[in-house]
């Protein structure tokens, strides 16, 4: 049997480890949070024991520091809403014992200076045909990868029986196929990348205009933008294909390493992490 494939979104989760773990870890001293790194691998380790039923092989992608910036350079409004001040920091200063947590027990990571993670965990799913592919992340933008067989979403912050994602699922959630899924967003809207989509289009309507497989071109000559809705995405029309363009993850990224087909070493306690890096 072929070993899954665990690709985790690294910033994502230690964005979720800082912010929503249930209770704060700090050093003994008091004078350090541990809470991200501590999170991070006691998110990775649950998921792995709960949702994964074969030890898979991991990979942890974080985004490069200028990662986001050819999309930016398309549209100053990408991403301009996230937070830059000392709080938002806290998982940022958590990355450097993140990774020295990895490299301790033989988990890989990529981070390329000039590419999201998006775009590297889209390039990995494409590069490994025929396994079964996990994508650890809260992020819904990886949906437009589940029409690619074997690829799933793993979202541990939804309840139970929710957490693994495929494309019936974005089918009935959102009413959209995952290859549809650039294009709703864009007439709707995706505020965790600060894209406000088209004013007045909602996720019902935005799934009502692309029903049986249109894309945003097929709108024009669809018959569908009536009244006073179908006149705002005729007027947004330009800046909804930038937008769809800018949600679209890239699948060509050079990496520096492809998957080994082999499991990853079992990870340990959180504790016993914290421990060996010397940070109690």
């Amino acid at each position: 049997m072929e070993v899954p494939l665990l690709l985790v979104d690294g910033h994502n989760l230690v964005f979720r480890a800082a912010y929503g773990f249930p209770a704060p870890i700090f050093s003994r001293d008091k004078t350090r949070d541990l809470t991200g790194i501590f999170g991070f691998f006691a998110l990775l380790r649950v998921a792995i024991r709960d949702e994964i039923p074969a030890p898979p092989e991991v990979i942890v992608v974080f985004d490069g520091q200028e990662g986001s910036t050819a999309r930016k350079e398309a549209d100053d409004g990408y991403k301009a809403n996230r937070p830059t001040d000392e709080d938002a920091l806290k998982p940022i200063l958590a990355l450097p014992e993140v990774k020295r947590g990895l490299d301790a027990y033989g988990l890989p990571w990529i981070e390329i200076e000039d590419a999201e993670a998006d775009d590297v965990i889209a390039t990995l799913v494409h590069a490994t045909p025929g396994r079964d592919r996990l994508i650890m992340s809260m992020d819904k933008d990886f949906y437009q990868l589940l029409d690619i067989p074997g690829a799933r979403v793993l979202n541990t912050a939804m309840r139970s029986g929710r957490r693994l994602i495929g494309p019936d699922q974005v089918q009935e959630r959102h009413d959209v196929t995952p290859t549809q899924w650039p294009c709703f967003r864009a007439l709707c809207g995706d505020p965790s990348d600060n894209i406000p989509g088209v004013k007045g289009i909602g996720e019902k309507t935005a799934a009502a205009v692309l029903a049986d497989g249109l894309s945003v071109e097929d709108l024009p000559e669809s018959g569908r933008l009536t009244g006073a809705k179908g006149q705002r995405i005729r007027d947004a029309f330009d800046q909804v294909v930038a937008w769809r363009d800018l949600i679209t993850v890239r699948s060509d990224v050079q990496v520096p390493m492809l998957p080994t087909g082999l499991p990853s070493p079992a990870l340990p306690a959180p504790a016993e992490i914290v421990e060996k890096l010397g940070l109690w």
